[in-house]
């Protein structure tokens, strides 16, 4: 059976900032792939410094490179967060991704969307806001969504690099971890190699 595409995309989190594309989580997700005889392929679409704003303009040329995957994984809006951009404008770009993605390929492709969380001491109003985004967007686009990627990780010197944000190797197998549970049932739905609509 042909192998399908699974897309990531995302920013450093998703790129191994400090650590390398084959130490990144979507590497060690292809690994449960091929340990489990699944028949998909991770491409790593995730580049360092992203925002939603910068993701969205780079979209297009990303669903050109790797058509019709069988499922898209968002990872975005840290960066947002963290720069302090308004939580709408965050949800607005994650709305009109998902949006592209689906007017691309409207039923081939599943979603899966990874949330983020902000610590309190950024603003309790802003963290909650920008915590309640990643649902909301989830919901309207019947994605799947893993609350809080970075649950456990972030500020935790043993799971990151000495900034206490980004994923050390041991952080980014707790995110391979995490992430795996939600998206092996999408593997199990997606449509076999060779459906086109």
């Amino acid at each position: 059976m042909m192998a399908r595409t699974l897309l990531f995309f995302g920013d450093s989190l998703t790129a191994g900032y400090g650590l390398g594309l084959a130490q990144a989580f979507p590497a060690l997700l292809q690994l449960q792939l091929e340990a489990e005889g699944l028949p998909y392929r991770v491409v790593n679409a995730g580049r360092s410094g992203d925002t939603t704003t910068s993701g969205l303009a780079r979209l297009d040329a990303t669903l050109a490179a790797h058509p019709q995957p069988a499922v898209f994984v968002l990872e975005l809006g840290a960066n947002d967060g963290l720069r302090g951009y308004p939580p709408a404008v965050t949800e607005a770009n994650l709305d009109a991704i998902l949006t592209r993605v689906r007017q691309h390929h409207p039923t081939t492709t599943r979603c899966l969307l990874l949330g983020m969380e902000l610590p309190p001491l950024l603003g309790g109003p802003f963290a909650a806001a920008f915590g309640a985004l990643f649902r909301a967007v989830a919901g309207r686009h019947n994605a799947t969504l893993v609350p809080f990627l970075l649950n456990g990780i972030i500020l935790n010197p043993a799971l990151t690099l000495p900034d206490r944000v980004h994923p050390n190797a041991a952080g980014q197998r707790r995110m391979a971890d995490v992430v795996w549970p939600a998206l092996r049932p999408l593997l199990t739905r997606a449509p076999p190699a060779g459906n086109r609509i």
